[in-house]
Parts: structure tokens; sequence; C-alpha cells
């Protein structure tokens, strides 16, 4: 099962209610009332199926019938994890045309900042082509688009406003799409579904419009390249797409009573000459031509199967007793986040931003976003959904250790924005961020946390190891402080720091999560009898304490300390990460009442709302941590498909999503040493109703 929506023993002991004298939660119920429902075109509203390896976003047609009108909102996307492509390098662009020299504290240390001082000072054209080409390569594929042909009664093609009377609704429990709508007073009815585990969708459409040959199913590459038969049949056409430098299969099948034909723009055309058409459309990296496609019902069928049982395998919150009136958008945005980081966000890789939809930064990922989009699922009690993609981490593990040992250091240094190959993109924020690092140890933490046993710390010591290695050799000791200090050159998250890259010194957020990061790998080496390693310790106890001025923290050690926009990540160091020895609750509350107080929310992310919400939650001040979670600011927005948008070119952003289930688990479920209390992260004043059952504590 690609999705692994499996009701384990495991989970069923995790079943627990914050009111232990209450009935279950119905969870069908619960879910149901968060269909989205969508009576008008919207090209922000587009729907999704998929599962978790491979999605496809349609209209409110219910396929993707009118993908020029959707091209300024949430696009008509159809992809893998497999898919990618490069393009041809015959100039032998490499990592060495783009890095530059830079100091760290006496010593030179290279990055791929685009630039390319070191090899190429003297040729900045051929730096500057090398780094378009390594930013753009590999990059994500659009496979392929399923729509209908609509032919009006004066033979011209159907136009979005000739669609009326529209009803789509996503049927969250069984992961199915149906779309109504008329043309020409002709009542055109669609289901689309995707196979549980396979790339592979399908739909069955109704309507008197086929009989009469005025609808037909469609389908077209996307992709520059071309398209070779393999094999082809009344009912069946198998295709192989040559790209740039990769390959890749689809197959394209209907019913019996229907038949397949290509028509001279490269258009597959499936027609009927009943009222009903179904149609079937499968990817593969290799031929499809021994695989037989299953028929509309049975992935119907198999398809609602595998997501009763996610709902009902996972964590839910019931907050529909809740006298706050937000509780309704507020467990909304919650149910279907759960449903958009199942389709998108857990593949056999980490996602990108946009997952499976349409590409951002060329469909590569973000590493320090991962945390966001996916270690909720740990806490959901989903955990072999976090746990699928830190096979990928194993698998780049030289290109990570190369990657550290270029500029001296042991272990392993992660990447910030990478492929499915693991080098890592040039540019003049990614590579000097650190916050990333110290991620691999905690999803291994979450994941041993729901599998505490000697197997699992076996498949990840190598892991949680490699980042130690490096977390423990790129601090400097400082004699002028006597501390051991985080950079320069550095960018904390707080990217707005960008251009200080050689001046910034011990980011408040990075300092409390690196001691995090080494005392919890110094941990894993006693559960597997293994001693400390002395200079983990020797870091940990010399390591630079946040700077605290006028009461409170700041950002960074070197001026301007605090700039009031951008992620407010100095709060990260009291919510995301747990207690450290530096982290003062008390200096941390002003803090927050500071940013409260000052900070520019219109220009924060998706993210750094959950951000807030763990920071108050962990400082005992719920009724903030609710109102961060709702705060009323442009990057804030849930769509009705349950997409958090932030811009025009970014109308979808998942880490907003993934943060959102995160803070939600930990505000009712709670965190290690946190209040005894149900729901603690929520206000104490009745005006919330908090059941929940299925999820785990933060850390």
């Amino acid at each position: 099962m690609r999705l692994g929506f499996a009701v384990t023993a495991v989970m069923a002991a995790w079943a627990i209610c914050a009111e232990s004298s209450s009935a279950p939660i119905d969870r069908q119920v619960l879910v149901e009332r968060h269909n989205p429902d969508l009576h008008a075109a919207d090209p922000l509203g587009s729907l999704s199926v998929g599962n978790g390896q491979f999605a496809c976003t349609v209209d409110v047609t219910g396929l993707q019938t009118f993908p020029e009108y959707y091209s300024k909102g949430i696009q008509l996307g159809t992809q893998s994890q497999w898919a990618w492509d490069s393009s041809k390098n015959p100039d032998h662009f490499s990592i060495d045309d783009v890095l530059s020299p830079y100091d760290a504290h006496g010593r030179t240390v290279l990055y791929a900042d685009g630039r390319g001082k070191q090899k190429n000072s003297d040729n900045p054209s051929r730096a500057a082509q090398a780094n378009a080409w390594l930013r753009a390569n590999p990059h994500r594929v659009q496979l392929g688009r399923l729509g209908l042909m609509i032919v009006g009664s004066d033979g011209k093609e159907a136009k979005i406003g000739d669609i009326k009377n529209i009803r789509q609704t996503l049927d969250l429990w069984s992961g199915r799409i149906e779309s109504r709508f008329t043309f020409e007073g002709q009542t055109v009815r669609v289901e689309t579904v995707c196979h549980p585990e396979r790339d592979l969708i399908t739909a069955r459409i109704e309507s008197p419009l086929i009989r009469s040959g005025r609808l037909a199913v469609t389908f077209s590459f996307v992709e520059r390249g071309e398209t070779s038969s393999v094999h082809a049949s009344p009912h069946r056409y198998d295709m192989k797409r040559d790209l740039e430098t990769s390959c890749y299969f689809a197959a394209l099948s209907c019913d019996d009573k229907a038949r397949l034909q290509q028509s001279k723009e490269g258009t597959y055309l499936a027609k009927s000459d009943g009222d009903v058409l179904e149609a079937a459309l499968s990817f593969a990296p290799k031929s499809l031509t021994a695989t037989e496609l299953p028929t509309f019902e049975t992935v119907k069928q198999a398809s609602a199967a595998d997501w009763r049982k996610f709902w009902l395998g996972g964590g839910c919150i019931d907050l529909s007793a809740s006298k706050d009136a937000r509780w309704r958008e507020l467990e909304r945005r919650i149910v279907l986040s759960q449903y958009l980081t199942a389709i998108q966000c857990c593949g056999s890789t980490p996602p990108q931003e946009t997952g499976l939809v349409q590409n951002s930064w060329f469909g590569k990922f973000h590493l320090e976003m991962h945390w966001w989009h996916a270690a909720h699922f740990a806490l959901w009690g989903r955990p072999e959904l976090l746990a699928r993609s830190l096979g990928w981490y194993r698998q780049v593990l030289p290109a990570a250790r190369a990657s550290a040992a270029r500029n001296g250091y042991a272990g392993a240094r992660w990447p910030k924005m990478v492929g499915p190959d693991g080098v890592d993109s040039p540019s003049p924020i990614g590579g000097f961020l650190i916050w990333q690092q110290p991620h691999p140890i905690y999803y291994a933490e979450l994941i041993y946390r729901a599998n505490p046993d000697r197997a699992t710390l076996e498949k990840y010591r190598t892991l949680v190891a490699a980042t130690a290695e490096f977390m423990a050799s790129y601090p400097v000791w400082d004699a002028s402080t006597k501390a051991f200090v985080l950079g320069p050159p550095l960018i904390p998250a707080q990217e707005s720091y960008g251009k200080m890259r050689e001046r910034v010194v011990n980011p408040t957020y990075e300092l409390a999560y690196w001691y995090w990061g080494l005392q919890t790998a110094q941990r894993w080496r006693e559960r597997l009898d293994l001693p400390r390693e002395p200079h983990w310790d020797e870091v940990c106890r010399g390591l630079a304490k946040p700077l605290v001025r006028e009461g409170r923290y700041e950002a960074i050690a070197v001026e301007p300390f605090t700039q009031t926009h951008d992620h407010p990540s100095l709060l990260q160091a009291y919510g995301f990460v747990p207690p450290t020895p530096s982290i003062d609750p008390a200096t941390m509350n002003r803090t927050y009442d500071w940013v409260l107080k000052n900070w520019n929310m219109k220009a924060t992310w998706g993210w750094d709302y959950p951000v807030m919400a763990m920071a108050a939650a962990r400082l005992g001040r719920g009724n903030d941590a609710v109102d961060a979670l709702l705060l009323d600011t442009p990057k804030n927005r849930f769509l009705v498909n349950g997409h958090n948008y932030q811009r025009s070119d970014l109308p979808l952003y998942l880490p907003g999503n993934g943060g959102l289930l995160a803070a939600v688990a930990m505000m009712a479920a709670g965190w290690d040493n946190g209040p005894r209390q149900p729901a603690p992260g929520f206000p104490a004043d009745g005006s919330w109703s908090v059941r929940w059952e299925g999820l785990r504590p933060m850390p």
C-alpha cells in the first residue's frame, strides 16, 4: 500500500481520548463536515487526488480541461516523485564553477554562492551560466494532462464560462472527487479517483453529450519531448515519452464500450456511443505494456478502503463543542491539512514546497522545510509516513559527507535546495543556512519514540552519527569570548540577514537547536550501549549563549540584532526546539511580547504562525497559541481546498499545512515534561473543548 494506512496495534494503543469519559470520536462525521464544496470555477480552488508518491490536480470539470484558466492560480498538475529531467550539459558545468572563498575565523571555506570566485573569477559569464544550469537541473516533470473535450452545438470547444450549475465536492473520507455541471442545458457528472498504490488516475463520465459525440476524454503530454507508440488497440494506448535526457511511459485505457483514437495534434481521445465513458491513465519510469490497468470501480473501491484506514488509523481532533466560534475554521484547516500532506508530502523523497501540484524552485525540495512538511506524521500516529522519506538521506549520505569534507568538516552536511541527486543548488542564501542540519536527528528521534526498539536504533544510527559529527565540527572556539560560536559565514533561518552572511554570528534559534541536536545524538549513543562522545559534550558545554538585551532575546549577536520582518525564528528556540539550558522561559516570555508588538506580520510566512503557536504553548499562553494559528494576515490564508496561500507565484505552501498540524498536535497532546492537564496548549478558560485521539506528545 503506497500510503500504508493500516490500523496497527501500536496505533490503537495511542488512541487515547483527552477526555477519558467521552465516547470515541465519530471520525467520519468529523472529516466529512469539511469536504470542500465548490459552486463556481475558482483558479485557486482546484482539487487533488493522490497517494503520497503521485498526485493529479483537476478543475471544476473533475479533470484537467481548462489549464489556462488555472495557470495563474493553483495549476492542474500531474507529478510523481520519480519523474525528473535535466537539460543537456555540453559545457560540463559542475558545482566547482560556482564556488567562492569565504573567511571562517581565519580559515578559507568554499560556498556555492553562484559567483564562482574560486574557479571563474576571470570568467563571470561561465559562472553565471553554470549557476543558472545548476539551479534548474534536475527539474521535476509534469507528466501529462487528462481532460474533457466539450463541443458546443456551433462546433466550437467550450470555454470555462460556458460551464454552468457547478457543484463539485471532494469526499475526503474516500478520496473521490465528484463534479457536476451543465453545458448547453445537458448534465455532466464526473467521478475522479487515484489508485492508492500506483501512479494512476481514473474517471467515470456520464452525460448524454457523450453519445452525441460532443464530449470525449482527451490526453496530451505537457513537457517538450517526443512520443513513440509502444502498443495500440481500440481500448488501450501505450506510449513512451522521450524528454531531453530522460524518458517515461504512459498508458491510457477506456472501457470496452468506448474506443481510443489519436488526433493529428498529438492528442489522444476516448469516445463512446453510450452515455457513460470510463478512462484510466497510468505513468511509470518503465514500460507498462505487461501491466493491466484496473477498472474505474476497482480503483474507486481501493481508494475508499485505503482512505478509511487512513482516517481511522492515525490521530484526530474534534473541536465542535467549543464555545469559541473560530473552532470550525481551525478544525477545517486541521482536516484538510491532513489530507493534503498525505497526498503531497509522504513520498520516497522530501517534498517540494508546492508538493506534486506545480513547480516552485524547479521542483526541488528545501531540506530546512522538510520538518514542516512531514514531522507531524509521527505526532499524528503515522510515523511510517515520515519514515518513508528518510531512506533518501541515507542514499545521499556520500554527497553530504563530500560537502562537509570540502571545507574540512567531519560528518555529513545536508544541502538546502536539492533534487534527488543530493547535490546542493547554488544560491547566495541557501548554502549558508545551517538550521536544516539537526533535522535528521529530530526525525530519527520521532521515529524512535514511536518504535523504541533496537531495530530503529540500528536503522538510523549512521544518519544520527554523521549529522552530529558535522554539528560538533562546525562551531569554532572563540578565545575572546571563551565559547564555541556559530558562524560566520552564516545566514540564520531569518533569511532577511542574507546580505550579512559574512558577519552573522550566534543566532538564538540555531544555538538552541545545536545544543538539543548534539545532546539527543548522545542519547542515541547511550541507547546503543556506546560511550558518549567527549567532543560533543565539550561543544555543548562551551556553546555560546544567545544574546540577551533589554531583558529579551535578540535574533543574532551582532548589529542589527533583531530585524522585525521575515521569520520570527528566535521564537523557535523555545517551541519547535524543546527546552535547553541556555533558554530562560521568563526571558522568552518577554521576547514573545516584544514580537507581538513590533513584528511586521505581513512579511511573515505560512509556517511562522505555527512557530508562534508552539512557543506560546510552552510558555503557557494558550490564547496566544490559538490566535497565532488563526492570525488574520495575508500569508495565513487557507483556501477552500485547504491550501495555504502565500502570494500570486506561490499560491500553495505545504509547510504551512504541516506546521499547523505539528503545532495543534503539541497543543492538544502536550510535550515532554509539560503541564499534566488536558490540551495544555489551548486556553484553559473553557472557551475551547478539545477531544483528541491517537496523538503523541512533542519532545
